[in-house]
């Protein structure tokens, strides 16, 4: 059983930053996705951004100012947020795919962290 442990949200400005991590308890295979995801209040859980081997994808809504990216050797999976929205309010969950290949969806990935909150204030 893969744990996943998310670090870095917290409050910050529209226009600021924030470094989120995600641990993974185990190696991950490179050609495993790792991705994030988030979920506000009253929304359902959406896709943000995942990488494997293959590449590294962004939803449309964080393209430019989101960037994932990874350290197999840590096991870890990092997302950089940039010039924050207060649409970007939301607790923000990694997760692990146990296959091959790429997914934007939910049901497909196997493993998932707690969640990290991300406020942004107007």
């Amino acid at each position: 059983q893969v744990q996943l442990v998310e670090s870095g949200g917290g409050l910050v400005q529209a226009g600021g930053s924030l470094r989120l991590s995600c641990a993974a308890s185990e190696r991950i295979f490179s050609n495993y996705a790792m991705g994030w995801f988030r979920q506000a209040p009253g929304k359902e859980r959406e896709f943000v951004a995942t990488i494997s081997q293959s590449g590294r994808y962004h939803a449309d809504s964080v393209k430019g100012r989101f960037t994932i990216s990874r350290d197999n050797a840590k096991n870890t999976v990092y997302l950089q947020m940039n010039s924050l929205k207060p649409d970007d309010t939301a607790v923000y969950y990694c997760a692990v795919r146990t296959r091959t290949g790429i997914s934007f969806q939910t049901l497909d990935y196997a493993y998932w962290g707690q969640g990290t909150q991300v406020t942004v204030s107007s």
